[in-house]
């Protein structure tokens, strides 16, 4: 019954459990860090909808019943705020399947959403930025052309 709980703050993504990690100096750190958070990716499962007031503990008790939790992760905004969603990554890889069935199950009077976590793919981020208005070709002011003070000739 040893469960880590994280109340990760200002993470877009959660990371999988890098922070012990002991790395082989001969094999490739991009290919085996990426490698360990398949492996944990695929034991991971996203929860959304989860109540602002629900605990870490609370979440896990909810899924104690798919199988051993490893770990709890309620991510929060810069503020500390809880952003509304968590990741719970098991023991075992069968256990997703369990926690699958408890899409839309209720938790402090809220309705779940389960899915299993994705990797993330690094790079691979999308780009929010303003959509182009077709009516507005450039935010340069209008400067009339150049004439030299004084005339050739």
């Amino acid at each position: 019954m040893d469960a880590e709980f994280d109340m990760t703050a200002g993470a877009e993504d959660y990371q999988g459990n890098d922070q012990g990690l002991q790395q082989d100096p001969n094999s490739s750190s991009a290919s085996a860090s990426q490698a360990e958070k398949e492996e944990v990716d695929s034991r991971s499962i996203y929860v959304g909808n989860v109540d602002y007031a629900c605990t870490p503990e609370e979440v896990q008790q909810h899924f104690q019943s798919c199988g051993t939790v490893n770990r709890v992760t309620i991510l929060t905004d810069k503020f500390g705020q809880p952003k509304g969603f968590a990741y719970v990554e098991f023991v075992e890889v069968d256990a997703v399947q369990n926690a699958l069935l408890l899409n839309e199950s209720e938790l402090h009077g809220r309705q779940l959403k389960v899915s299993a976590k994705r990797t993330n793919i690094p790079g691979m981020k999308q780009y929010r930025g303003r959509p182009s208005n077709p009516y507005f070709r450039s935010r340069r002011p209008f400067m009339p052309a150049f004439y030299p003070p004084y005339g050739y000739g």
